[in-house]
C-alpha cells in the first residue's frame, strides 16, 4: 500500500498511515496538519467529537483521535478509501472511529442523528475547485440540522485562490491561513446564532 502520511502528535505519534493505490487522495501535509490541530487544541476543541468530511485516508480524524478526541466520524463516498480508513483505524488501535460510506451532501442533508452528540470540530476537504464545498458548508451552517456544538468550528481546506464565502448560513469565517497552494478557512457561529 502507498503511504498516506504520518500522525503528528498524541498517543499514535509517528505512526504511518496507508493511502489508496492510484493517488486518488490528497493527504494533509505535516505542516497543515500541525497548524490545524495546534489551533484546535489551543481552543479546546478536541475534547469533543470530530467530523472528517471527504475523509480520504482518514488522516484528519485519526489525528484528532490520537490527540484525545473521544469520537471521530469519517464520511467518504469511495469504497476503497473507506477500506483504507478502516485499515488505518485498526493499525492505530484507536477507539471511537466510525466510517460512513456516503455522499457528504446527502449525509449532511439528513441532519445529525439524535443519538449522536453535536460535533466540536469538523474538517471539510473536498477535491479542490469542487462546488460541493459550498453545499457542505451551507448544510453545516444550518442550525436546524444540528451538526455543530454551539462553540464548534468548521475548517474548510481549499486551493488558496478559491476562497469560500465569508458567511454561510449561521457560519462566519473567522480566519484564513495559507500554506503554499493550500489554505484553511476557519468558520465559527456568532454567539447570537449559537
Amino acid at each position: 500500500m502507498p503511504e498516506g502520511g504520518r500522525i503528528i502528535a498524541g498517543t499514535c505519534r509517528g505512526m504511518r498511515l496507508e493511502a489508496p493505490r492510484g493517488g486518488t487522495t490528497r493527504p494533509l501535509s505535516d505542516r497543515v496538519k500541525e497548524s490545524l490541530f495546534g489551533s484546535l487544541e489551543a481552543e479546546g476543541l478536541l475534547g469533543g467529537p470530530f467530523l472528517d468530511l471527504f475523509a480520504g485516508t482518514g488522516a484528519a480524524g485519526i489525528e484528532a483521535l490520537s490527540r484525545g478526541a473521544p469520537r471521530a466520524t469519517f464520511v467518504e463516498r469511495d469504497g476503497g478509501n473507506c477500506a483504507v480508513i478502516g485499515a488505518n483505524l485498526r493499525r492505530t488501535r484507536l477507539d471511537g472511529g466510525r466510517v460512513v460510506r456516503a455522499d457528504v451532501v446527502a449525509f449532511l442533508h439528513n441532519g445529525r442523528p439524535t443519538d449522536d452528540q453535536p460535533y466540536r470540530a469538523c474538517l471539510v476537504d473536498p477535491p479542490y475547485g469542487d462546488p460541493i464545498l459550498s453545499q457542505a458548508l451551507e448544510l453545516l451552517g444550518d442550525g436546524a440540522k444540528g451538526w455543530l456544538a454551539p462553540d464548534g468550528v468548521v475548517v474548510a481546506k481549499h486551493f488558496w485562490r478559491d476562497e469560500p464565502p465569508p458567511e454561510v448560513g449561521e457560519l462566519r469565517a473567522s480566519r484564513r491561513r495559507r500554506y503554499g497552494e493550500t489554505a484553511l478557512t476557519f468558520y465559527t457561529r456568532p454567539e447570537e446564532a449559537a
